[in-house]
């Protein structure tokens, strides 16, 4: 017998269609692409710093239902046939304009999303979901601690973008060389440091340069994002060896080498609770 007095199942709105308005590489990795059209027009803004959207990029010679609907898609097309779907940080949105920005790394023709934004040209479509996040700097603490690899590089560009005049404390941000470094300005009160990975293992050399500072007293807050192994390393620093607070830390590991975002996002979960389990044993709250 149906229950007549449950509610129907909430239905997620299609994703929306976005075309390339214009496209410029900021630095020699680094694409930054600038999205429009009509359908931007139910994109809602996020307040929060970090925000990001699910961009999914058709395969080739696939016809999907038109407008896409992933729930005809799941439906109706083989597994393999989906879209491929990648997270990104939104860099910035411009509500009057209808313009959303998204960078991304690209590493030669490994990945996905990397080779698409290289060959993107005005006019490519690729569609997107969301957007969903959750940290943005607080004007009231005390001192702000910025840390990441280049694929956080774009969040943390909007969180700095976004710090108060007075704010105080470290930005450090990792990529391969002075060719990936971007123009970021920051306040008089912030120090921004760029770290150099060369042919060090990821995160390695931001990790020592995070171990390095000393953190003052009073409220920190904290924001650190990348890559899976070096986030699990700060985040033990951070709150099993100094003790920070949880609510006033943002850690999370966007990628783990040798995993394509599917891997990840499986593993993702077991990631978080080893974490979570090491910090119970520590006894830190």
């Amino acid at each position: 017998m149906t229950d007549r007095s449950a509610p129907p199942a909430r239905r997620r709105p299609n994703p929306l269609a976005v075309d390339v308005l214009r496209t410029q590489r900021i630095s020699a990795t680094m694409i930054r692409i600038v999205f429009g059209g009509a359908e931007l027009e139910r994109f809602n803004g996020s307040p929060f710093t970090d925000s990001y959207v699910k961009l999914m990029f058709p395969r080739a010679g696939v016809r999907y239902p038109s407008p896409l609907d992933m729930e005809r898609v799941r439906a109706e097309v083989p597994t393999a046939d989906w879209p491929v779907v990648r997270t990104y940080t939104v860099r910035a949105w411009n509500p009057e304009t209808r313009e959303l920005t998204i960078e991304f790394v690209v590493h030669g023709g490994a990945g996905v999303a990397g080779p698409w934004a290289a060959a993107a040209k005005p006019g490519d479509r690729i569609f997107l979901q969301g957007p969903g996040g959750a940290y943005s700097p607080d004007p009231a603490a005390d001192w702000h601690l910025l840390a990441g690899d280049e694929s956080a590089l774009p969040a943390i560009s909007a969180a700095v973008e976004s710090l108060p005049a007075h704010a105080v404390g470290r930005v450090l941000i990792e990529v391969h060389g002075p060719e990936s470094e971007v123009e970021l300005q920051v306040p008089a009160g912030v120090t921004l440091t760029w770290v150099h990975s060369g042919k060090t293992k990821i995160g390695r050399s931001l990790v020592d340069a995070v171990a390095a500072i000393d953190l003052p007293t009073g409220d920190v807050q904290v924001f650190v994002h990348g890559e899976a192994g070096f986030v699990a390393d700060l985040r033990r620093l951070l709150r099993v060896e100094r003790g920070l607070p949880r609510d006033r830390l943002s850690i999370s590991g966007y990628w783990r080498i040798g995993a394509d975002e599917e891997g990840w996002r499986a593993a993702k979960a077991a990631w978080n609770a080893a974490a979570e389990e090491l910090e119970q044993r520590a006894g830190v709250a």
